[in-house]
């Protein structure tokens, strides 16, 4: 059984996570996914080879990793047979375990996978007209307790590493069939004639699923390093979209150290509605999240901001609100798109979705502003593969759940 233990948590309002351990491999064996190809002649270094053997086959590990979608050294045809053995022996490729795979009505696909240490997160494949989007999250569970998302009812369980992030994007191409031979979980059914933009189905990825990349910036900024290297997977850092909830002290560092689009989990406009949804909002208020957004680096017209908003039902969905996040965005001369989402309803939520009616005028509102503010079609509903719905079928306990077990046990141990 896998250790399920909680990773502990600080501070109520700033839930930064405290790195727990991962499980190491029962077989000993170091897995090479989402390892800089230096990091990977080292590796190989440490285990026996010469300075000259460790960087060459450094070189064609990658390479297969990579540009082949490589799942064992015996498929490394260019490396000599005697050395594969010896590779097999001491490392090993991950993937993430696909513990179910499922298709929606409008051609979603959602993934639960498990680590090899036996936690389980959730993967996400949007295919529309003229691209394919992958959401790929960054932690088992979420801190946050934004309260209108699924998934931050979950407990934090532990980091997702830059192998198991990498290992998302490595999957859906597997599935996708966009190595240059071989598939893997694809139905009997699947539509050959789909688009696909430089003869591939997935186009973008956005760090929209579950667990805050911020929160585990490193391990986050080390694999889109991997999925951006033109020796690595060679995707655009202009097609990859980081989202944060508002952590404000990394932002400036995901321009700098990263570089991808920026999008800010928004979904209101006052004090008051904003520490209710998006607890974080009381550590880093507005004032201070536009700023950061307003200093990002590489932010411009042609690269803007967006900023997410979920439509709550007599929430953060009236005319005022809407002018006043115009208002808001005009102030720090932002250049923003803003995205209007639909609240997608989970079992237990409190919130309802505002009416088409209601969206409509928002969204009238905001574009009269001069800012681009489109309503984002729900995708993937009725397999719970919609925004704000991941949450995995592992034990579920709520942060405020933990604080009241913990404050019980204080006071019995009292």
């Amino acid at each position: 059984m896998p250790d399920t233990a909680a990773m502990p948590i600080p501070g109520q309002i700033d839930p930064v996570p405290t790195s727990r351990p991962i499980t190491p491999r029962a077989d000993g064996r170091i897995d090479v996914l989402g390892i800089p190809r230096e990091a990977i002649r080292d590796l190989f270094a440490e285990a026996g080879l010469d300075a000259k053997q460790a960087k060459l086959r450094a070189k064609q590990v990658y390479h297969w990793l990579y540009h082949r979608g490589a799942t064992e050294f015996a498929a490394m045809t260019d490396i000599s047979k005697a050395m594969r053995p010896w590779l097999e022996e001491r490392f090993v490729i991950g993937r993430p375990e696909v513990v179910e795979a499922q298709h929606s009505t409008d051609g979603t696909r959602k993934w639960l996978l498990k680590t090899a240490d036996g936690h389980e997160f959730e993967m996400v494949f949007i295919p529309d007209a003229d691209r394919g989007t992958l959401c790929v999250s960054s932690q088992v569970g979420c801190t946050l307790n934004c309260t209108f998302c699924h998934t931050g009812t979950m407990r934090l369980v532990r980091n997702l590493t830059p192998g198991e992030i990498v290992g998302q994007v490595m999957l859906a191409r597997d599935t996708l069939g966009e190595w240059p031979k071989g598939k893997m979980d694809v139905s009997d059914d699947a539509d050959e004639n789909e688009y696909r933009a430089d003869g591939r189905l997935l186009t973008n990825i956005v760090m929209m699923g579950m667990g805050e990349p911020l929160y585990n910036f490193d391990n986050v900024r080390d694999a889109l390093r991997l999925v951006m290297d033109g020796e690595g997977l060679a995707l655009s850092k202009r097609r990859i979209t980081l989202s944060t909830s508002g952590v404000v002290p990394a932002m400036a560092r995901c321009g700098e150290e990263i570089g991808v689009n920026l999008a800010v989990s928004l979904h209101a406009v006052s004090k008051e509605v904003r520490d209710e949804i998006v607890p974080i909002n009381r550590k880093y208020g507005l004032e201070e999240l536009l700023k950061a957004c307003a200093d990002y680096p590489g932010a411009s017209n042609a690269r803007r901001i967006t900023f997410e908003y979920v439509m709550l039902k007599d929430k953060n969905d009236s005319d005022e609100d809407a002018h006043e996040l115009v208002r808001l965005l005009r102030e720090y001369d932002l250049p923003a798109k803003v995205n209007l989402i639909p609240f997608n309803p989970w079992p237990g939520s409190v919130y309802e979705c505002s009416t088409p009616e209601r969206i409509r005028s928002f969204s009238n509102i905001v574009f009269e502003g001069g800012i681009s503010a489109p309503v984002r079609t729900p995708r993937g509903r009725d397999i719970d593969a919609a925004c704000g719905q991941l949450k995995t079928a592992a034990e579920k306990k709520s942060r405020a759940q933990m604080d009241r077990e913990a404050a019980e046990a204080e006071a019995t141990a009292a």
